[in-house]
């Protein structure tokens, strides 16, 4: 179990909003380094995303290796939280209070990070490109010191849904999902495009995030008749899901699958890789197993940071990919604010990001905030299990939130 890990290294992530007075605050941040925080759950029943820190700790680390940006280079501190929110607080505070970090980055999970975001914003410390795609992390009028990074989870449901009314629009829909709001975002997106029909068309089943199984659920969702299945579940659960319609038989027409838990390494060849296949996702990163991007620029040049920055690491795991490119774009942030780094400039650059083009997006897809856009990506792509990889198709699509 990891309880600490410090690495050197320079990067920096930004929002907006706030504005730089006379005494700007540059706590953790000096001449030759910045001190960044994080949380991640190395154990735990989510301890498949511990892989997504150690691969950030990586990028940063060779980022110093580098030279750093500007003259500094980034101790990046990271704790475990166990993917438990009371854990999340006291290692949030220890990161603020005791080791005084310019800002947290990346702190991994909706229900961790709701219980942190109030504090982030009342002691004004940027909390920045963070770990989640709740809808409410673009709610810049309201927590302007924080800000997410992933599409948001209410709009990858509302793709789901206009496919399913796209394909079977008389069918039935069923929704496993994690009851917190992580997979309330999904019933609220679906409920978006439904609308007055949502309650004769679907059916919903949740459970915690601590439950030992979903076993129970999956089968009263099947007695229902349902002939969609939208799966909103954290890895551990996604795969005893993906396992579990397969044992029983149930060949829902279509099975949705949030896009969070669609590692091949960590989640779909765990499960039985012939077990998912046809589940239908939305990407917008590169699936390291799909052969289509072997010769790749972009995925030649994460394959040769993972051989040489973090030979430990999964070439497999989808988390290693995500990892990389939300460390670039913080990197980036850093970059952009130069030597004149502050809080309030980290917030201010990581809301003035613009097409930016990282190297594990899928084509077309970009890195875009503004002081009123709080969602940096928007855009994702339909893509479908084939038994060993994800096959993409159809175009990329941006969503657009229904307030």
């Amino acid at each position: 179990m990891l309880d600490r890990r410090s690495v050197l290294a320079a990067a920096g992530t930004a929002l907006a909003a706030p504005r730089i007075g006379q005494a700007a605050d540059a706590t953790g941040i000096t001449a030759t380094e910045i001190r960044i925080g994080n949380t991640a759950p190395y154990s735990g029943p989510a301890s498949a995303y511990g892989t997504i820190a150690r691969c950030e700790a990586a990028y940063f680390k060779m980022v110093n290796e580098q030279g750093g940006i500007a003259g500094r280079k980034i101790n990046f501190i990271t704790y475990d939280d166990g993917y438990s929110p009371p854990k999340t607080v006291e290692q949030v505070r220890r990161l603020v209070e005791q080791d005084k970090v310019a800002c947290l980055f990346q702190n991994i999970g909706t229900a961790a990070n709701s219980a942190i975001v109030r504090y982030a914003n009342q002691r004004k410390v940027p909390h920045l490109f963070i770990g989640s795609g709740a809808d409410k992390w673009g709610n810049y009028q309201d927590t302007p010191w924080t800000i997410g990074w992933q599409p948001s989870y209410r709009t990858e449901a509302q793709i789901y849904t206009k496919h399913m009314l796209e394909q079977a629009p008389k069918a039935r829909m069923a929704l496993l999902y994690q009851n917190d709001d992580f997979g309330k975002d999904y019933v609220t997106g679906v409920r978006d495009i439904l609308k007055d029909r949502f309650e004769a068309m679907v059916t919903t089943a949740s459970f915690e995030v601590t439950d030992p199984t979903i076993d129970s659920q999956v089968l009263s969702l099947q007695a229902t008749g349902a002939e969609v299945l939208l799966t909103a579940a954290t890895p551990k659960s996604a795969a005893q899901a993906i396992r579990k319609v397969y044992d029983i038989g149930w060949k829902p027409a279509l099975h949705f699958l949030t896009n969070v838990s669609i590692s091949a390494g960590a989640v779909m060849i765990p499960a039985g890789g012939e077990k998912g296949t046809g589940i239908i996702t939305s990407a917008y990163l590169k699936d390291p197993t799909d052969p289509t991007w072997r010769d790749d620029a972009g995925m030649q040049d994460w394959r040769a940071f993972m051989q040489r920055h973090y030979p430990e690491g999964d070439l497999t795991d989808a988390g290693n990919v995500f990892g990389h490119g939300i460390a670039a774009t913080m990197v980036q942030t850093l970059r952009q604010c130069g030597r004149d780094l502050t809080r309030e400039r980290l917030m201010q650059e990581a809301a003035h990001l613009k097409a930016l083009d990282l190297a594990v997006l899928l084509p077309g897809i970009r890195v875009d905030t503004s002081p009123t856009n709080y969602h940096p990506i928007r855009q994702m792509q339909l893509a479908r299990w084939t038994g060993t990889t994800w096959k993409r198709f159809g175009q990329v699509i941006e969503g657009a939130t229904v307030s």
